[in-house]
């Protein structure tokens, strides 16, 4: 399964993806991410990433091209990664004691071609004081995530329900990924390892 490769230098990603067997290299797609006059949420987070997987597959024919995007959406206002800490501290601020969605689009191009799926999941933050939010921005786990948290970090703290996919939420929906890697002729599961195999 060595024709993969991942459009995202994001390291939650690849972890997903070796957590599901998956054998691929990594090409961080370089594109504008900035979103269209009126364009919707999900319509931009797909777009995202359709145009990362486009855009490494043209440089590799043949290959299959995963490209990626997650926005955290707040009243339908998209709340990308913090520009400095006091941003960050001013998102953690709004989503605290709110339910907000996060959108994970993941595409699938090949020669041109591609496929994608958008996932939305609702995450509910319990009331965070102004202390803990000072206290995990310092950290500086925030600064380099859509809506200034992670969820499989120490900002997992903060969530007090999860409706929908968590794997999405970390950046990577699996299910739809195995799906779209399965229509294209590359289901995971018959790259697992077998037990029987390590023993003999």
């Amino acid at each position: 399964m060595g024709s993969i490769i991942l459009a995202s230098a994001s390291p939650r990603r690849s972890e997903l993806l070796e957590q599901i067997g998956v054998e691929f290299s990594v090409q961080p797609a370089h594109i504008d991410e900035t979103p269209r006059s009126a364009e919707m949420p999900g319509d931009y987070v797909e777009r995202l990433a359709r145009e990362k997987a486009l855009a490494v597959a043209v440089d590799f024919p043949g290959k299959l091209v995963l490209g990626s995007d997650t926005s955290v959406i707040l009243e339908n206002a998209i709340l990308g990664k913090p520009a400095d800490e006091h941003e960050a501290r001013s998102i953690l601020a709004e989503l605290s004691g709110t339910t907000h969605q996060v959108m994970t689009a993941i595409a699938l191009a090949q020669d041109g071609h591609c496929e994608s799926r958008l996932v939305t999941t609702e995450v509910s933050f319990r009331s965070l004081s102004p202390a803990e939010i000072a206290a995990y921005v310092a950290t500086g786990e925030p600064m380099d995530k859509a809506g200034s948290y992670g969820i499989q970090g120490l900002g997992g703290i903060f969530v007090q329900e999860l409706k929908g996919s968590y794997s999405a939420v970390v950046g990577l929906p699996l299910q739809e990924t195995a799906v779209l890697l399965a229509n294209a002729g590359c289901p995971v599961w018959k790259y697992w390892p077998s037990s029987r195999e390590s023993q003999s």
